[in-house]
């Protein structure tokens, strides 16, 4: 579970009666597909012939480019969750990471749901040790703009126990 019951309305967009910019929306659509990215290669190595996660990762970017409509990128999220779904661990996570992202574009606030796949997922492969989740969230949070800095970070000390506390420092 990564949606609160509750939602802010700084990560509802303006058309649906919140505050998000279609600027920041698309921010944070680039933002997840970086986060998710960053880990894919976790689902690759064990499985290169399914492009499922790859494809949702570009669709979220194409949405965010004006390329892809938003039906069209979250059903390429559908897709990867559907490549996660027999799996466990590292490609688990990562296949999830990729489906959130492609998600952005219909709920902006899944942008969490894909950084915390991807903290997962690091977790899970344990390339760094016990410091590779850390490892992860702060590789994350150099990669946010300034525009939606705060935000998110906001929202990940709001989210972070339904996050299954990833964003903790």
């Amino acid at each position: 579970m990564i949606l609160p019951k509750v939602r802010d309305p700084r990560l509802v967009t303006i058309r649906r009666g919140g505050e998000l910019t279609d600027e920041d929306h698309r921010l944070l659509a680039l933002w997840a597909a970086d986060c998710a990215e960053h880990v894919l290669h976790l689902f690759e190595a064990e499985h290169p012939s399914d492009t499922r996660p790859r494809e949702a990762i570009e669709a979220a970017r194409a949405w965010a480019g004006g390329s892809v409509r938003m039906m069209d990128a979250r059903a390429r999220g559908g897709h990867a969750m559907g490549a996660a779904r027999p799996l466990r661990g590292a490609a688990r996570c990562a296949a999830c990471a990729a489906g959130q992202a492609a998600c952005v574009p219909h709920v902006p606030e899944h942008d969490l749901g894909a950084a915390a796949y991807a903290i997962k997922a690091a977790r899970a492969a344990g390339t760094a040790g016990p410091t590779t989740g850390r490892l992860e969230r702060d590789w994350q949070r150099e990669q946010l703009p300034e525009r939606i800095w705060a935000l998110v970070l906001e929202d990940q000390a709001r989210r972070n126990a339904i996050c299954w506390s990833v964003f903790d420092d």
